[in-house]
């Protein structure tokens, strides 16, 4: 049986800011980047919101965020489950301050509003 699939990343120097901006628009992944600045969750821990997502549109939602260059979606060490991580180090590289400036002005409340 072959092992997980390595997903495609941009590499650092591949980063756009309109990639980036555009998938920190939707109020559901810029939720999903909120949840993962406190460390690689696995892919079925991270929410997009109140109510259930189907799986489809889950995996949509998170391929929308690696190729921006947001995460890293990649094989748990163990299992078939895979594991998402912000690119933190990457993006403040390429876009100082910008993370943590969308960051902060995005409040739980606007992004639960805005999901709704």
């Amino acid at each position: 049986m072959p092992g997980p699939i390595a997903l495609p990343h941009p590499s650092r120097d591949e980063l756009s800011i309109t990639d980036v901006m555009s998938a920190l628009g939707d109020p559901g992944r810029l939720s999903v980047v909120r949840q993962l600045t406190d460390g690689p969750q696995d892919v079925a821990g991270c929410s997009f919101g109140p109510g259930e997502m189907p799986k489809s549109t889950r995996s949509h939602q998170l391929k929308v965020l690696r190729e921006a260059g947001l995460i890293r979606n990649e094989p748990a060490d163990r299992g078939p489950r895979r594991m998402v991580s912000l690119r933190r180090e990457d993006l403040d590289a390429r876009f100082p301050g910008l993370l943590d400036v969308v960051l902060a002005s995005a409040s739980d409340k606007l992004i639960e509003d805005e999901a709704k």
